[in-house]
């Protein structure tokens, strides 16, 4: 068993999270509508230190979000996790966010589908079924009214996240459920993260990247001023 920080930073919610044994022993997090993780992230990981009363030196890994989700916030949480790694020589692991996003949720029978939004009409998602299998890879995808129509005819499918909410009224379909405004969390890293230490599944600190899916595109002020 492990004592394992988690940094879940890839959406508006920035999330910490200390984890003993797969039990959350410190939890910190919170979504003001905008990114703030640059502000709070290194505030919360002192305050579940705080909270639990255990040393940094005390941890045996650091766990991260990998990707897909927003460029900024990824490359915050990452910055952090390898400078801890670095600091105190602890091993990085990285889940898949989508994978943690999923964990959110439980089906007894069906798919679970977890979104993330990427701006417009676009979404990153991913399959996976009632045992947390991934049976359909990440994509970033423009959702239309055919979308998951091979998977909607065969059973129930729960959409889960803050992409599942403005596909709600594209996706029309009696077996679509919707649970909008879902966040992936640190506390649901824990098992997972728990199970990679297990396994032993480090990454390389010097050389991990995020996992973006889409390129960075800059926005341009001139281009800003077009758009008007």
């Amino acid at each position: 068993m492990a004592l394992i920080l988690n940094l879940e930073t890839s959406t508006k919610k920035c999330s910490v999270c200390l984890s003993d044994k797969e039990r959350v022993i410190a939890l910190e997090e919170i979504n003001e509508g905008q990114f703030t993780h640059a502000e709070k992230l290194h505030v919360f990981i002192e305050n579940v230190f705080k909270k639990s009363k255990v040393s940094m030196n005390s941890l045996d890994a650091i766990a991260i979000s990998k990707g897909p989700g927003s460029y900024t916030g990824l490359r915050i949480g990452v910055s952090a996790a390898k400078g801890l790694c670095f600091a105190l020589d602890k091993p990085l692991i990285a889940i898949d966010t989508l994978e943690i996003l999923a964990h959110a949720a439980k089906v007894e029978r069906g798919l679970i589908v977890p979104m993330l939004d990427a701006r417009r009409m676009e979404v990153y998602s991913a399959v996976f079924d009632e045992q947390y299998h991934k049976i359909r890879e990440t994509e970033a995808e423009i959702i239309h009214p055919d979308s998951y129509r091979e998977y909607l005819s065969k059973g129930k499918v729960l959409f889960l996240g803050d992409g599942a909410g403005k596909c709600a009224d594209i996706l029309q379909h009696e077996n679509a459920i919707f649970l909008r405004d879902h966040f992936p969390s640190a506390k649901e890293m824990v098992p997972l993260s728990e199970a990679r230490f297990q396994e032993s599944k480090f990454e390389d600190v010097a050389y991990f990247e995020p996992y973006y899916l889409k390129d960075f595109i800059a926005i341009k002020p001139r281009d800003l001023l077009a758009k008007k």
